[in-house]
């Protein structure tokens, strides 16, 4: 590593022993054998501003030191809460609605059931209504019955008066020549 790069001009050079000679690696250092890629990375590292060597993986990506592997657990088990307590609110939310739904539903059988009984109640007030009709049609032929019978009777009682007012004019007159 040659950071102010006086010997160099590149600040970072890797040599790869090759056929028992060193030989300059070129582009991104990668060392198959560790499956592990080296950069240099600009940033604070134990609480040293600076510049580093890092290891990459095998897209170049920085590997996480152990603080920021850390961190990222703690991030992860912080979203990972978080989600739960979504899901939670969710699943509470979700049963809230489904209670309310079933509460819906329950009014609307009540609704219905009274709607029934209004229905029923009302077919029984138009059955009292149409027996108070017939009843009071029995009546009307009834009393009418009843006038045409004293009508009768009182037409019969006037024919029998009739018939015993001749009878005693007959009467009267037999005795009005026998006294005679």
């Amino acid at each position: 590593s040659d950071p102010l790069r006086q010997v160099m001009g590149d600040e970072l050079r890797v040599f790869r022993l090759s056929a028992g000679r060193y030989e300059r690696q070129g582009g991104r250092p990668w060392f198959p054998e560790l499956g592990l890629g080296m950069t240099l990375w600009e940033g604070e590292f134990e609480g040293v501003r600076n510049r580093w060597l890092r290891w990459t993986d095998a897209q170049g990506e920085l590997i996480p030191t152990g603080k920021q592997r850390a961190e990222q657990q703690q991030q992860r088990a912080e979203q990972q809460q978080q989600r739960a307590e979504q899901q939670q609110q969710r699943a509470e939310q979700e049963g809230a609605a489904r209670q309310a739904a079933e509460i819906r539903v329950q009014q609307e059988a009540a609704a219905r059931q009274a709607a029934e009984i209004r229905v029923q109640q009302e077919a029984a007030a138009r059955q009292a209504a149409e027996t108070r009709v017939q009843q009071e049609a029995a009546a009307r032929q009834a009393a009418e019955i009843r006038v045409q019978q004293e009508a009768a009777a009182r037409r019969q009682e006037a024919a029998s008066r009739q018939a015993a007012e001749a009878r005693v004019a007959e009467l009267e007159a037999l005795l009005g020549r026998r006294s005679t």
